[in-house]
C-alpha cells in the first residue's frame, strides 16, 4: 500500500538552509508521502532504500535538471501586473501617472475577477508558492485574489484615505468595517494594507493594528523608499495632532501600532540606526525590493540600493520582494539576479546567489511563520518545488555554480526568466 502513496523524483537538488549554507545533491532523490518531503538523499542511497517500490508510474527523473523549492515573493501588488515596464517616473510621479489609474479598472468586479484568474496562474507559473501581496482598494478583488492564489499568501486590501484621486479614497468608517468584514471572511489570510503613511489617517492605522493583532493577520505597507516620500510623509503628519514632535518614517508607524513580528515593511533603503533599532526590538520584517530599487535605465524607479550588511548587523528580519509593479519582471530569478549585480557591483562580495536563494524562500517562509512546513525541502515539509533545466556544458559542483548557470545567462534578456521553469510541484502535484 505504502508504494502506492509514494512518488520519487530523481534531479540535481538545491535545498537552501540559511544565508551561507545550501544543501548541493548533483544526483538527488527526493522521496514524497502524501504530499509531503519524506527524504532527501543522495541517489544512490534513495535507490538503494526505496528501489524495490520504485516503478516507471511513480518515478519522474528530470536527469540534470535543478530541483529547488518554490519561492516566496514578500511584497508585490497583483494589481499592478498592467505597469512593471510602464516609463518609471520618481515613485509619487509613476503613482500618479500610472499605478492609480490602473487600479482604478477594478473597481469593476468581472474585470477584477478574470485579471485575478490570469495573475495567480501567472504567479504559479513562475514557481511563486507564497508571499505578500497588495490588492486595490476593492473588496472584491481581495476576494478574487485570495480565491484564486495557490500557496500560503497573506493579501489585503491597500487602504487610501487621504491625499487619494477621489475614485480609490474611502472614508475612515469605510476603510475599517472593510477591514473587520475581510477579516471575519478570510480570517489569517487577510493582511492589513495602508498603502503608506501618505494615504492613511492615523485613526485608521491604529485601530485596523489592533483588529489585524487580535485577529493575528499580518500587516503590511511600504516605508522609506525615497527622501521625497520622506520629506513628504513627515511635512503631512508633523501637521496632525499628537504627532507634532515625530522625529522618522519609522516613529509614525510605532505610534500607530503598525510594527510588530506581525509586520512587513516594504523597501526600508532610507533608514537610520535608531529606526533600524525599533525595527528589531518590535520584530518587524523589511522586505528588499531590488528590482524595484534598481536604476530607472534597469526598468526600476532609481530609490536607492537597500543596506542589507546594515540591517543585519541590526538583527532586523528581512526577505526579498518583487514589488511588481515597481519591478519590471514576476520573476524571482530576475529579483535574485539584481541583488546580486547590485550589491556585488558595491564590493558585497557575500551577496551571492546562495543568499539570494535563501532570501527568496526559506527567510520569506519563516517571516509568514511557515517556516516548519515550507520554504526548504527538509523532511516533513509540503513538497512545493520548481524543476529548472540547466543550459551550458559544464555540470555544476556547487550550488552556487548552479544558480549562477541558470540565472547569469538571462541578465540582458530578462524577460526570458519566465520561461526557465519546466514544472512546478504544489503539496506532491504538479500544478
Amino acid at each position: 500500500m505504502a508504494s502506492r502513496k509514494l512518488k520519487f523524483f530523481i534531479g540535481t537538488i538545491l535545498n537552501p538552509l540559511d544565508d551561507q549554507n545550501c544543501d548541493f545533491y548533483a544526483h538527488g532523490f527526493l522521496a514524497i508521502e502524501e504530499g509531503k518531503i519524506k527524504d532527501l538523499l543522495p541517489l544512490e542511497k534513495g535507490v538503494k532504500k526505496y528501489g524495490p517500490l520504485m516503478n516507471p508510474k511513480n518515478t519522474v527523473d528530470f536527469g540534470e535538471s535543478l530541483i529547488m523549492p518554490g519561492f516566496y515573493d514578500m511584497h508585490f501588488h497583483w494589481v499592478q501586473d498592467d505597469v512593471r515596464e510602464m516609463p518609471k517616473d520618481s515613485l509619487l510621479e509613476w503613482l500618479d501617472k500610472y499605478t492609480f489609474p490602473t487600479e482604478m479598472k477594478f473597481k469593476d468586479k468581472k474585470y477584477a475577477k478574470a485579471r485575478a484568474d490570469q495573475f495567480f496562474k501567472k504567479l504559479i507559473n513562475h514557481g511563486t508558492v507564497g508571499g505578500a501581496c497588495y490588492s486595490s482598494i476593492h473588496e472584491h478583488a481581495v476576494d478574487a485574489a485570495i480565491k484564486m492564489a495557490k500557496g500560503h499568501f497573506v493579501i489585503g486590501n491597500v487602504i487610501m484615505n487621504m491625499n487619494s484621486p477621489e475614485e480609490l479614497i474611502q472614508t475612515e468608517d469605510e476603510a475599517l468595517k472593510l477591514t473587520k468584514r475581510l477579516i471575519e471572511k478570510h480570517a489569517k489570510k487577510h493582511c492589513f494594507t495602508p498603502r503608506f503613511a501618505i494615504t492613511t489617517t492615523p485613526r485608521v492605522m491604529k485601530e485596523g493594528s489592533k483588529m489585524a493583532d487580535k485577529a493575528k493577520c499580518f500587516k503590511q505597507t511600504h516605508l522609506s523608499e525615497t527622501p521625497s516620500e520622506i520629506e513628504f510623509v513627515l511635512s503631512i503628519y508633523k501637521k496632525l495632532p499628537g504627532f507634532e514632535k515625530v522625529k522618522s518614517y519609522t516613529e509614525i508607524y510605532e505610534k500607530t501600532g503598525m510594527l510588530g513580528e506581525r509586520s512587513l515593511m516594504g523597501h526600508g533603503i532610507h533608514l537610520s540606526p535608531k529606526e533600524l533599532s525599533v525595527l528589531s526590538k518590535t520584530k518587524t520584517s523589511v522586505i528588499h525590493c531590488p528590482t524595484s530599487n534598481a536604476p530607472i535605465k534597469e526598468k526600476g524607479l532609481g530609490s536607492g540600493l537597500f543596506d542589507f550588511k546594515k540591517v543585519e548587523k541590526a538583527k532586523v528580519r528581512w526577505a526579498l520582494g518583487s514589488d511588481i509593479g515597481g519591478g519590471p519582471f514576476l520573476s524571482m530569478f530576475d529579483v535574485m539576479r539584481s541583488f546580486v549585480d547590485q550589491h556585488q557591483k558595491k564590493g558585497h562580495k557575500n551577496a551571492t546567489f546562495v543568499k539570494a536563494l535563501y532570501r527568496s524562500t526559506l527567510a520569506g517562509a519563516e517571516i509568514l511563520g511557515k517556516g516548519k512546513v515550507s520554504g526548504n525541502l527538509n523532511k516533513g515539509k509540503e513538497a512545493s518545488f520548481i524543476v529548472v533545466p540547466v543550459a551550458g556544458k559544464k555540470f555544476p559542483k556547487t550550488s552556487e555554480e548552479a544558480l549562477a548557470a541558470i540565472v547569469k545567462p538571462y541578465s540582458k534578456n530578462r524577460e526570458k526568466y519566465e520561461e526557465l521553469i519546466s514544472a512546478v510541484y504544489l503539496n506532491g502535484q504538479q500544478v
